[in-house]
């Protein structure tokens, strides 16, 4: 008796990708108001950004953050290390105005402004002229290697490195003397850190804004994925509306779309031809949209086409699609609890950065104890103790000081120096002893406060405390 075989499994392993292979994406250009808001915020980033270097105030370079001398130049203002509460309050005040920026607009700063979508719409100018427009590039990427394909994409390619390499000198030349950094790269004669950093920064600038673009965005930015804590029903954002476009569908101009039972989307794709990072607004609001509104501008484009109102795709919130409010109430809505936190809090920080600059007084004074001896005792029975000041003049002009010292009755001071003056932006060191009569010593260690104020400006002054150490 023959025994009946098993019947073959049906469980066969099935390979399944972690990562999807992602396809070009070859923008269609497009014109409208917020591509206009788009091209005048790179040419002003861009002007300010490669300008800055070049501007030269008193006698010396407007913005330059000298690393080496540990002196940091915006205009007339000069900061030191010792100033690093201003670079925290800056920082501070950046994070609130983009907390409160997105939650009254969405991602206006990745859509406008953001380094890597500025860089990114460069370069893509630079493509669409070599190369053509959407439907040329694409039918460049498909075709075969041959000498037309090489010129374009290597001048493409060239234009693009020139415009990275530039961008990596200018970046550069904010931390080196950008004049001193432009006649060393003319004479072949660049330190190794500048020629690394240039080379660094435009590989980098090449490499995102040439190859991988909205993978950026989507993938490696941070802010793409923590941004939906700062939105709220009433934020404006880039929004199909459903309750006009749909259901969607072709048709010809003559048609009445009221009458043949179909919203005003024609499902024409040019909301997601025009997108840089190839999403489908349709599909409603997603973390890869950065909210460059170029469906927008794409879809009024062809409501116009068609003679159909503008705004199936537009800036709106989520309680306006929901029938909780009209358009017109939005305004109304964005002053809420959260966007009056936020700016609240930037309007106090603000006041107070703005107070301490006005107020800031252009003096520093460390003082260092002689680590050989705590005190001594003089021939006159005295007791000394010796100090050394160390005096930051953060002035652009110079000064001269007077020094005294509190604390304790009949305290004197002695120094070396007869005239302690400090030219502008100059650190000195003054060497000072202090003496006191041990009948007016009270304990081991006395509290001691010195003093220096400028002559010529009393404004000008900057008091130390230290110890004072009896025998």
């Amino acid at each position: 008796m023959t025994q009946d075989k098993p019947p073959a499994s049906t469980d066969a392993p099935i390979e399944q990708q972690l990562y999807a292979i992602q396809q070009k994406i070859q923008p269609r250009a497009v014109h409208g108001v917020f591509a206009n808001w788009r091209i005048a915020l790179v040419l002003l980033t861009q002007a300010l950004y490669y300008g800055l270097p070049w501007l030269q105030w008193n006698n010396r370079q407007a913005v330059l953050f000298d690393l080496a001398a540990r002196k940091f130049y915006i205009f007339d203002l000069v900061f030191w290390p010792q100033d690093f509460v201003y670079l925290t309050g800056i920082l501070i005040l950046s994070a609130l105005a983009l907390f409160l920026f997105t939650a009254v607009a969405g991602r206006l700063w990745c859509g406008y402004a953001c380094p890597q979508t500025v860089y990114t719409e460069i370069f893509m100018w630079v493509e669409e002229w070599l190369e053509g427009d959407h439907l040329a590039r694409k039918k460049l990427d498909k075709s075969n290697w041959n000498i037309n394909k090489l010129r374009k994409r290597g001048l493409k390619h060239a234009v693009w490195f020139a415009i990275a390499l530039w961008t990596g000198f200018t970046l550069v030349g904010y931390f080196t003397p950008i004049q001193t950094l432009a006649t060393e790269t003319l004479h072949a004669n660049l330190g190794p850190w500048e020629t690394f950093w240039i080379l660094f920064y435009g590989f980098a600038t090449w490499g995102n804004a040439g190859f991988m673009r909205e993978q950026v965005c989507k993938y490696m930015c941070p802010y793409a994925r923590f941004q939906s804590v700062m939105f709220d029903s009433d934020t404006l954002t880039v929004t199909y509306d459903n309750s006009i476009g749909e259901p969607r569908g072709p048709r010809s101009k003559k048609t009445d779309y009221k009458t043949a039972g179909l919203g005003t989307c024609i499902d024409c794709n040019v909301c997601v031809q025009v997108c840089p990072t190839g999403i489908d607004i349709r599909n409603g609001l997603q973390y890869e949209c950065i909210g460059c509104a170029a469906c927008i501008d794409g879809c009024d484009q062809i409501m116009d086409k068609m003679g159909y109102p503008r705004g199936l795709i537009r800036y709106t919130t989520e309680n306006v699609v929901k029938g909780l409010y009209p358009d017109s109430g939005i305004l109304r809505h964005v002053l809420r609890p959260r966007t009056l936190i936020y700016s609240a809090l930037m309007l106090a920080i603000s006041g107070a950065f703005i107070y301490s600059l006005a107020t800031r007084v252009p003096l520093h004074v460390d003082v260092v104890r002689d680590r050989a001896a705590l005190s001594k005792e003089t021939d006159e029975g005295m007791i000394e103790n010796v100090y050394r000041l160390q005096l930051i003049n953060k002035d652009a002009r110079a000064h001269r000081y007077t020094l005294q010292a509190q604390g304790i009755p009949g305290l004197q001071v002695v120094t070396a120096a007869r005239d302690i003056t400090a030219a502008p932006l100059q650190t000195i060191e003054i060497p000072v002893s202090l003496i006191a009569d041990p009948v007016d010593l009270k304990g081991r260690s006395i509290a001691v406060n010195f003093t220096i104020q400028a002559i010529d400006d009393p404004r000008i002054k900057d008091n130390v405390e230290t110890k004072f150490f009896n025998r």
